[in-house]
């Protein structure tokens, strides 16, 4: 799969490649990351790429012209079907179901913006899709386009160890994930559950998903009103509150 960032920070951007599952699927030649700094696209000696907003109010906007150059030189680079995202707070807000959909894709073009923003001519002529972290302002969508790419690329076939790792990822099933533990079995007074040291593989299974679902609700019930229960998932998760009353 094959990524391309618009940015001002390619430096920053391409850091990403250099570390953990990203960095060991692009050393395995299973993605590429690419970037296009619009500077190279400006006409001037200053390489200017923001102006004043018309109407006034504070910051710059980032201009049409070196913006545009930068999306149709990285188009042209890029197999079809690769959409242009713009990421911006006011776009829609990526999730674990984005990501999987944009897994299966051959390529995204990320447009990582900055100051105030970009011209809304752009927008409007060259974006397929607007995409945001969440309820809040960074300084530019940098750190926007690191994230989705590492969240995409661990969906990838052959990127991680275990074929199962990516599918018990929090949110893989709408929920949250179940608590983890490791060696040794007691630690500052604290064990691991019982059921986890039982070997019994369905007992462990279910105590798994009873977690997942009572952890989703005291922490992420928002999660919970987007599914839709079936009967065995509402048992499990009647059972975990009542242990929490006890």
């Amino acid at each position: 799969m094959r990524f391309a960032v618009i940015s001002l920070f390619p430096e920053m951007v391409e850091n990403i490649g250099g570390f953990g599952v990203v960095g060991r699927a692009r050393d395995r030649e299973l993605i590429t990351i690419e970037t296009e700094n619009p500077r190279d696209h400006t006409q001037d000696a200053h390489r200017t790429v923001d102006d004043r907003p018309y109407g006034g109010g504070p910051g710059m906007v980032m201009k049409y012209e070196p913006l545009a150059s930068a999306v149709r030189t990285v188009r042209d680079k890029m197999p079809e079907g690769c959409p242009v995202i713009y990421l911006s707070p006011q776009g829609r807000v990526f999730d674990q179901a984005e990501a999987s959909k944009m897994a299966t894709l051959p390529g995204v073009v990320f447009l990582a913006g900055r100051y105030e923003g970009v011209d809304e001519r752009l927008i409007e002529a060259h974006v397929d899709d607007e995409l945001s972290l969440g309820d809040f302002v960074l300084s530019g969508g940098e750190i926007a386009a690191m994230a989705m790419i590492d969240a995409v690329v661990r969906l990838l076939p052959g990127v991680l160890g275990d074929d199962e790792s990516a599918e018990q990822d929090s949110f893989m099933d709408g929920l949250l994930d179940y608590p983890h533990y490791t060696r040794p079995e007691l630690m500052e007074g604290q064990s691991v559950p019982d059921v986890l040291l039982s070997g019994n593989h369905a007992d462990i299974a279910r105590w798994r998903n009873k977690q997942a679902l009572g952890r989703s609700f005291l922490r992420r019930p928002d999660l919970l009103e987007k599914l839709d229960l079936n009967v065995e998932q509402q048992a499990l998760l009647d059972e975990f509150l009542k242990e929490q009353s006890q």
